[in-house]
């Protein structure tokens, strides 16, 4: 089992994540990830050396729908919902940084 974290470790993890805790909510996400580093522990545990590197878990031969060309959405089409279509065909939306 990995050492507890500190309170610190989670004030440091939260100012890399740009979040403000409560003292409850320090606590609680120390438990938290505590846990999973646990889990995570655990994960290294699992015999993997006869396990392929390119193992899936559906088989190749599952029924998958086979891929079909066909005709897309025209532009105009595409555009039809945007709220305020911008020029050359483009969407625009809101700005969200800086």
């Amino acid at each position: 089992m990995p050492s507890p974290l500190t309170l610190e470790d989670v004030e440091r993890i939260a100012a890399l994540a740009h979040l403000e805790l409560t003292a409850d909510e320090k606590q609680l996400f120390a438990r938290q990830l505590a846990q999973i580093l646990g889990y995570a522990e655990r994960l290294q545990e699992v015999e993997t050396t006869n396990v392929s590197a390119d193992w899936r878990p559906v088989s190749e031969t599952a029924a998958l729908r086979p891929d079909e060309r066909r005709e897309s959405l025209s532009n105009e089409a595409a555009l039809d919902n945007a709220p305020a279509p911008g020029p050359g065909g483009l969407f625009r939306v809101p700005r969200v940084i800086g």
